[in-house]
């Protein structure tokens, strides 16, 4: 079998993994159109169980990736002049970079045949094979050659935001609310290594013009923004890309959803197929687990079109609540001043509960005094099941 990827991202990346270690025999491809480490964004998020399922899948990168890998703690909140901690959350941050340089690494070892420097596009002689998989982002050319097959639509975010690096090194996922004359602007920060963090700064259309971030030169903006942000940044730098492409700019998050996944010998992977809000810091697993369930479909014997058939259900399936979740998260920070007049304690609880449904059409302090209720009562129905058995075997011996 012989498979062309186009994109050298996570999820091409770790499929050519897949499909070798399922059949040494396959000739795979993956062709990358940047140049060996250039790439965009700073650290990628994944939880616990994401790395239970790589291990069961390849320890190999599995153990690689674990070892490249910061692991941080709890929630921290800035909120105007005030700090709000949250204790229990776990989860493990890498630098893309580097995850993406495991991942070549490993894939070539196996003999997969990674190009850098070298995009595909439709008609190119290279885009012959038995499957040709295209991975290459929510903008993808492969995918937007056939719009009518495919039926894509792409719907924007309402918000502005950006992302940027910073030398502050953050041991605990961290939120900063920053009030302004024109609004509210935030950040979402956490470390990926021992020396740089993510910092993603998102605000309302309103506030970005109003603040003058639409038309700013970079070093103005950065200037001002390290200004806002003064506190959690504790006077490190935010820092633009250094890989050497364009500078980063404000966007609007880009909702990408696909009527079908495949056409022919053709099919969508990753962020070409579909793309979740960054608020829930999924998108690298998400890809990830995309590719492994490509893999599982071709390791049946069942034709090329019922396999990715298969594929496609499964991942639509797996796919729903958090997409659900995402379209939550992303509405809770478009309205932001529903919640920031709240306690800090209290719209940092709401904030970890932005995925839920129900939020925006609970009066928030009501919402939070139910959900606080809720976890006494579960908290308190532990302690007795607990007890139970203690009190029991106590009598028994009394």
């Amino acid at each position: 079998m012989k498979v062309v990827c186009a994109g050298g991202g996570p999820a091409s990346l770790y499929l050519a993994i897949l499909l070798k270690l399922g059949d040494r025999s396959r000739e795979i491809s993956v062709y990358e159109k940047n140049a060996a480490g250039a790439t965009y964004g700073w650290g990628v998020t994944y939880w616990p169980d994401m790395l239970h399922t790589l291990m069961s899948h390849d320890d190999v990168s599995a153990r690689a990736i674990e070892k490249e890998s910061v692991r941080w703690s709890g929630g921290v909140a800035h909120i105007r002049d005030r700090i709000t901690r949250h204790d229990g959350d776990q989860g493990y941050a890498v630098g893309r970079h580097r995850l993406l340089e495991i991942l070549a690494d490993r894939a070539t070892s196996l003999g997969v045949d990674v190009q850098f420097g070298r995009p595909l596009t439709p008609g190119d002689p290279s885009l012959e094979g038995d499957l040709i998989v295209a991975g290459d982002g929510s903008r993808s050319v492969l995918r937007d050659h056939y719009p009518e097959h495919f039926g894509t639509q792409v719907t924007l975010g309402h918000n502005r935001f950006i992302w940027l690096g910073t030398t502050k090194v953050f041991r605990s996922f961290t939120f900063a609310f920053v009030e302004t004359e024109h609004g509210w602007l935030w950040c979402y920060a956490y470390g990926f290594d021992g020396t740089h963090s993510t910092c993603i700064v998102e605000c309302s259309p309103r506030t970005w013009q109003g603040l003058g971030l639409e038309t700013a030169e970079r070093a103005d903006a950065l200037e001002l923004l390290e200004g806002l942000l003064a506190a959690p940044l504790q006077g490190h730098p935010l820092i633009d890309r250094t890989d050497g492409g364009a500078l980063s700019s404000w966007q609007r998050f880009r909702t990408v959803t696909n009527r079908v996944w495949s056409r022919g010998n053709m099919v969508l992977l990753g962020d070409a197929a579909h793309t979740t809000h960054y608020s829930i810091g999924a998108g690298t697993t998400l890809a990830m687990q995309d590719a492994m369930a490509l893999a599982q479909a071709l390791q049946s014997s069942a034709p090329l079109p019922s396999a990715l058939e298969r594929y496609e259900q499964v991942r639509r399936r797996e796919l729903l609540p958090l997409q659900s979740a995402a379209r939550h998260s992303a509405n809770w920070y478009e309205n932001l001043t529903r919640y920031i007049h709240l306690e800090p304690h209290e719209m940092f609880a709401l904030l970890g509960q932005r995925h839920s449904p129900l939020l925006p059409y609970v009066p928030p302090q009501l919402y939070y005094r139910v959900d606080r209720a809720v976890d006494r009562a579960q908290s308190l129905r532990s302690l007795k099941r607990w007890l139970g058995p203690r009190v029991a075997r106590l009598m028994q011996k009394g």
